[in-house]
């Protein structure tokens, strides 16, 4: 049994690779608790759509990061950097190991690395940048971008609006531009610098996972994925841009807003997952290129040990 709480053990993936199953079975083993690393399981009452553990798991094995806040409150990697420094504090104390689970790339880098800056944003330039991308949707704001940054952005995800908007209101507020300002940012020291961390990534072969990401869409309708989205729309799902966007959901919206058929909507899942899938193993690539095992090539035996998987910083 793994003793040693100053050490953070990491299982990453992919959408569908099975990492819950693994880590209960090596949390369990190794008396360990769970930090789920998801931007949406953290949302209450989004349960079917993220895969959520189930309420069983969650018993098996104590989980922190899932249903810490309504759907209608926008939860960032700012506030969850800060969780997670509570939460494995708590852990600490307990003697406990500390086992962070997910595929939430930022998310997960927050643990690595500093992923908050200390720009300050006022309500005016919030409220700038807000109209602006109501009026002018996306183009606009990278056309406003582009006047601070004539050499180009950088690695900017030009596609994700979350993304542009944080840049933009960071250039904005220091008038430097994005590669001013990640300079500076590279510059803070990276969280948990005391603690040791060990990390394994879990992967499959890409016909492997296409049959388990069909399955688990299929299952996910069948058990109520339109029911829960109409309920988390009158909670206020709309009003949170993350939230409402992420897979399975924004197609479920559609769904729902007539513009797709029942058919359409599980292909479309699909689809989204697929390409999500493939952005998560560019991310893994650049920023976790740590030992990975192919669970397509092996029968997971709950018997045996994922220890060795392991690889230390």
């Amino acid at each position: 049994m793994v003793e040693d709480s100053r050490t953070l053990y990491f299982i990453a993936g992919v959408t569908a690779s099975g990492k819950t199953e693994i880590s209960l079975d090596w949390a369990e083993k190794n008396n360990a608790e769970i930090i789920s690393c998801d931007s949406v399981a953290l949302y209450k009452g989004m349960n079917i759509g993220t895969a959520k553990p189930s309420l069983n798991d969650q018993r098996r094995v104590r989980h922190y990061g899932l249903d810490i806040v309504t759907p209608d409150q926008v939860f960032d990697v700012s506030k969850y950097s800060d969780y997670a420094r509570k939460v494995v504090s708590d852990i600490s104390k307990k003697k406990s190991n500390i086992l962070v689970v997910g595929g939430s790339g930022f998310y997960l880098r927050s643990f690595f690395s500093a992923v908050v800056d200390e720009v300050f944003i006022s309500s005016e330039i919030k409220t700038f940048v807000s109209t602006l991308f109501q009026e002018q949707g996306l183009n606009g704001l990278i056309e406003e971008l582009k006047k601070y940054n004539p050499d180009g952005f950088g690695q900017l995800d030009l596609a994700n609006p979350v993304r542009v908007i944080k840049s933009l209101e960071r250039c904005l507020a220091t008038g430097n531009s994005i590669a001013e300002v990640n300079s500076k940012f590279k510059k803070k020291v990276s969280p948990f610098i005391d603690f040791k961390k060990k990390m394994a990534r879990v992967e499959r072969d890409n016909e492997d996972l296409e049959k388990r990401i069909n399955i688990r869409t299929s299952q996910m309708i069948k058990n109520g994925l339109i029911e829960e989205v109409e309920k988390l729309l009158d909670c206020g799902l709309e009003k949170n841009y993350p939230a409402s966007h992420a897979v399975g959901y924004r197609e479920t919206i559609s769904f729902l807003l007539g513009k797709l058929n029942r058919a359409e909507l599980e292909k479309e899942i699909r689809v989204s997952t697929r390409k999500l899938v493939s952005k998560q193993r560019k991310w893994f690539r650049k920023y976790y290129p740590y030992e990975c095992t192919n669970l397509s090539n092996q029968k997971f035996d709950s018997n045996s040990s994922v220890l060795k998987w392991f690889s230390e910083t």
